[in-house]
This record gives structure tokens, sequence and C-alpha cells, in this order.
């Protein structure tokens, strides 16, 4: 999900003091991305709640979500190419309400050249939604839909999905924006795992897999789908339970390995990281006696 992507917690924006650390309690599919990537990343952003500066491409993407829920509140005839670019500024002014971080994205553009052609792409990732489906033909039963399932193991499950389709068979398609471009097919499998995670969760809160795993890829004009069947929920789910079980001995441990890749060049943390010579704050939990996560019942993901 988009929004959902978002890699810092809305209590760490535009330097707002932290909550005090916590075990994790939680898991959501961009977090479990996190560990996999970087256990290191997953505790700089998890435990240490470090803060991150806004990017133009992570908020672009917050923006166009906003877009593309906002105008299915018009009626369906209404929902038109120009209809959805004029939404565009009103949204803008509605995200910097709510993040007064934003602000400083665009701090330095006195003439507002780079805010214009910022907000111009945005315009063209929205109008290239249409050609990729019809909002027209489209009555979602829900949009930025919060979801929260607790497994057996006592493991909670959370996320936002940015769109459920139910047909009237009562078939469910969950649907998902991408603002950048699709990626290779050997890389599917890793952007279809945020998709069955939904799915997963889907079918414990509603004994129901759903029908079809929709991903819109608005940067490229593509769309992925998949079926899934129960077997890939099942496997899903054992594969969250392993990295879940790593997560609860690294919290315990307070060994939190750094994986470099070429993905550390985007990364806000490297002040703090060993691979580039810095060093990570004091770890906020006790060691040896952590409370086990799947107990916990505060802290978000």
């Amino acid at each position: 999900m988009g929004p959902a992507d978002a890699a810092v917690p809305e209590a760490e924006a535009g330097g707002v003091a932290r909550r005090a650390a916590a075990p994790p309690s939680s898991l959501s599919p961009s977090r479990a991305g996190d560990f996999m990537q970087c256990p290191l990343l997953y505790r700089f952003r998890v435990i240490d709640r470090l803060p991150e500066k806004p990017s133009e491409a992570a908020t672009r993407g917050t923006l166009v979500h906003a877009v593309l829920e906002r105008l299915f509140d018009a009626p369906a005839a209404e929902r038109t190419p120009p209809r959805a670019k004029a939404l565009i500024p009103g949204q803008w002014d509605r995200l910097r309400e709510s993040r007064p971080e934003l602000v400083e994205l665009f701090a330095d553009d006195a003439d507002g050249e780079r805010l214009a052609r910022w907000l111009s792409e945005a315009e063209h990732l929205v109008e290239r939604w249409f050609a990729l489906e019809d909002p027209t033909r489209l009555e979602p039963a829900e949009r930025e839909l919060f979801v929260e399932a607790e497994l057996a193991s006592g493991l909670r499950l959370r996320g936002i999905i940015d769109r459920v389709d139910v047909a009237p068979t009562g078939e469910v398609r969950i649907v998902d924006y991408k603002t950048g471009k699709a990626p290779r097919p050997e890389y599917a499998e890793g952007a279809l795992f945020q998709m069955k995670f939904y799915a997963l969760v889907v079918w414990r809160l509603k004994k129901v897999v759903p029908r079809r795993l929709q991903l819109v890829y608005l940067g490229s004009g593509d769309v992925l789908t998949y079926d899934p069947v129960l077997a890939d929920l099942e496997r899903v789910e054992r594969k969250l339970l392993a990295l879940w079980e790593a997560i609860r001995q690294a919290t315990e441990t307070g060994d939190w390995r750094p994986r470099p890749t070429k993905l550390c060049g985007w990364c806000d943390h490297r002040a703090h990281c060993p691979e580039f010579g810095g060093t990570p704050p004091p770890y906020p939990l006790p060691l040896g006696r952590a409370a086990s996560p799947v107990q916990g019942r505060m802290g978000a993901d």
C-alpha cells in the first residue's frame, strides 16, 4: 500500500518526541519487509524510532493514493481524469496540514518551479490510472481499509488495504496502487508478498480466500495480478511466524545485524550504521528479558 508503505511512524514526524521504546507487538507488510531487507533498519524504525526525512517520491505516492481514494466519493459518471486531477491541490493542502514536516520538502524552492513539476508528475500518475482501470464501473466495498488479525500463536498482523472490491457473487479482489514501476519478473514474488499478507489477514478475519490480488503500477502502466489459493496463504503464515521468531530473538538479545545492499544508498540511518562507520544509539530495551512481542499490546508494528 502506498501511504501504508511510508517508513516513518506518524509520531516521529517533524521532530515530535518519540514514544518510549517497547518490544514490537504486531507486524505489518512494510515492517516485515524492513526486517527481511535489513534487521538493523527494522530496529532503527521500530525499536529506536529514529526520525526520517520526508521524500518527494513517498509523499507523491501518498498524495496520489489520497486522490484515488477521494475520487470514489463522486458519482460514477463524474469519475473522470479532469475531476481526479482537480482533486490534487486540495489533497496536497490537506496533506501539508496533517504533516507539517512536509513543508521542508520544497523549502528551498523559492520560485515554485520544483513544486510545480512535482505536482505535474502526480497528475500524470493519476491520469495513467484511467488507462488501467475504469472507475465508472467500480464500486469499491472498502477504501483505505485498516485490517488486523491475531493468529493462533498470538502474533498480530495489521495493515491498510488500498481498495477491496466485492463481486455480486461474493468474490473478493484486493487492489493496491503503486506509484513506482512494475518489478522485473524475477522480482514479482517479492512484490506479491504484501498482497499475500493482506490476503492472509482477510482469510483469517472473513474465512474467505480472496479471488484475486491486483497491483496497479502507475509509474509504468502495468497491472500485476495473482489468484491465490489456500496453500499460498498457509505458506505466508509459516513464513511470517518464522520471521516473527527471528524478530523476537533479536529483540531479546539486541543483535540486529545490518544487511548491506544497493538500497543502503537511500537509507536515512547511515550515520548510525556500522557498515558506514556509524554507531547505533544505546539499545533502549533490557537484554535477555524483553517481553515476548506476542504478549505486548502497545506499540504499532
